[in-house]
Order: structure tokens, then sequence, then C-alpha cells
């Protein structure tokens, strides 16, 4: 019995002269060259930082001639000494540092319930708005959020106002490292919940009716049997907010009236401000160096979490 061509759907038939082209273009003799072809845009990624860092390498080496503005022929460490020996430099690492510490610890409290919620919850309509909530600020922008903090929380904006309702005089919120920590944290918050999320799926709703009916309170359960289990997705989203936080430009810079700037902001004032590329440069490289080593400590402590590409080993 012939089928009739109309019971070959025309998708189809799309399919099949894709599938010829594919073939005439890509012979089955080259398909051994198939995993370096796609791996071909990955190198290409990774060489271009390579050389990128190779001319930032280069340029920490020379110093700035402060009478000309051009930068010296002969390489010498004066960068690095001067980075590591002004008080101003280590006064902002060591704010950049304790900030991103504090913006993560914090921001993993308040995500770590809200993923839960959204996972465990049995309400679709709770879960979609949480879902809507969740991925509205990305559309909203960085640096919009931030500008809304300041109409929020500036002298005569909408907290001082309610303050004064109740005769509290005006405090200050803004420009201050309590405002830029409170926006790093809000900004960061939705990164965390997208880490914590698979890994909380992951974990099978039947451990904690089991451990609750062996007599373990929620807490125990929580403990004992959620938290664990939870790791990996804690450890990932505490990796993106650390190194996302310690490197953040814009917050510190709208939130903190350039008088609580981070290392990033310190590293934009020497290329554009002070046209100093070589002490920048510096910079740059010492923050590379910082957040890597950050990295690596707590992959040494806690293992690579959800970032990790297979089954962590103990």
């Amino acid at each position: 019995m012939r089928h009739s061509r109309a019971a070959y759907p025309l998708t189809w038939r799309v399919m099949d002269v894709l599938e010829r082209l594919a073939a005439a273009v890509w012979p089955s003799s080259f398909q051994r060259g198939l995993p370096y072809l796609m791996l071909l845009p990955a190198v290409v990624l990774v060489g271009l930082l390579v050389l990128g860092l190779i001319q930032i390498g280069d340029s920490s080496l020379r110093t700035l001639d402060t009478s000309t503005f051009m930068m010296s022929e002969n390489y010498t460490l004066a960068n690095y000494q001067r980075a590591l020996s002004e008080k101003f430099f280590a006064t902002v690492a060591g704010r950049s540092l304790v900030g991103a510490v504090i913006v993560t610890v914090v921001t993993l409290i308040f995500a770590f319930p809200y993923a839960y919620l959204m996972v465990r919850t049995p309400s679709s309509a709770l879960r979609k708005f949480l879902l809507v909530a969740l991925f509205l600020p990305f559309f909203i922008g960085q640096v919009v959020r931030a500008y809304g903090w300041l109409i929020i929380l500036g002298n005569q904006g909408m907290v001082n106002e309610a303050l004064g309702l109740v005769g509290v005089p005006p405090m200050r919120l803004l420009y201050n490292y309590p405002a830029v920590l409170f926006g790093l944290v809000q900004y960061m918050l939705p990164f965390a919940v997208l880490m914590l999320a698979p890994a909380l799926t992951a974990i099978p709703a039947e451990l904690e009716s089991a451990a609750s009916s062996l007599g373990a309170g929620w807490v125990r359960t929580f403990r004992h049997v959620v938290l664990p289990l939870a790791r990996p997705g804690l450890v990932g989203a505490g990796l993106v907010v650390v190194t996302l936080s310690l490197t953040d430009f814009a917050i510190p810079a709208i939130l903190g009236g350039g008088s609580q700037d981070f290392i990033a902001n310190a590293i934009y004032d020497q290329f554009f401000r002070t046209s100093d590329q070589g002490l920048g440069a510096t910079l740059s490289l010492l923050l590379v160096a910082v957040g890597s080593i950050l990295v690596g400590v707590v992959f040494m402590l806690f293992g690579a979490g959800t970032l990790a590409m297979g089954d962590e080993r103990k």
C-alpha cells in the first residue's frame, strides 16, 4: 500500500532538504573535526582574554610621566609597590572584600527561603508570581534600579517623607557604606535565587516527608536534610554573588556618591580620570588575582557546587 504525498508532512520534507544540504557542506569524513569546530568559539574567546591580560600586564609595568602624560619605555614594579603600599588602595580593597562577603552572606539568607518557597509551593499562581517578581528586575537594569533607590532613600525621598509624618527628622540613608551594601544585596538577590532553585528542585520532597514521619521537626529536617543537600546550590550562588559584588562598579558609584568606592571604581578613576593606565592595569591584575584566590579557596573548602561540570567526589 502506497502512502500519498499528502501523508508526508511538509516539515519533514524541509528537514530532508536541510539534511542533504548539511551532508553536502559537511561530509561524513569531517565528523572527527566536529568537536574541535564546536570548541573553536570558546578557544577564540579565551585567546582574546589572554591577549588582553598580556596587554594589561605590559601596561602595569610602565609608569606615567606626569610631564608628558606618556607611558615610560622601561619596565618597573613601581605601580605594584604603589598599589600595595598606599593606604587609599588598601582601604578600597578592604572595603571591597568585606563588602562582597557581607553581601554574599545576607543575599544567601534572603535568597534561600525565596527559592525554597518558589520550588515547594503547591500553588501555581504563587509560583508564577514569584518567578515574575524574580525576573522583573532584569528588565529594569542595574543603573535604573540604583537611581530608583536615590529617589526612595534621598533626603527628600519617600522614606524620609514618611518618617517626617511621624515626627522623625530626615536621616542620611544614601552615600554611605550601608547604602552600597543594601543596593548590592537587592541587585544580587535574583542571581542567587536562580542558582539555588535548581539545587532545591533536585531534592526529593519525599525526603522531607520521611524525616517528618520519623519524628523530626521542621527545624531538624531543614538542618539535617535540606541544608546539606542544598550545599551545591549555596556554594554556586555564593561564588556568583561574591565575584559580582567584588567587581561591581555602578552601585558603589551611584549609591556611594564617590565616597564609598570599590576596587572597580578605583580602576575606572585611574584609566579615565587621572589617565594613569599603568596603575589602572596594576589594580586590574591585582583584582583578578584576589578574585581567583578567593574562588580557589572556596573550591578547596566547599567544592565548586552547581558550577561543577560533573559529580563532585569527596
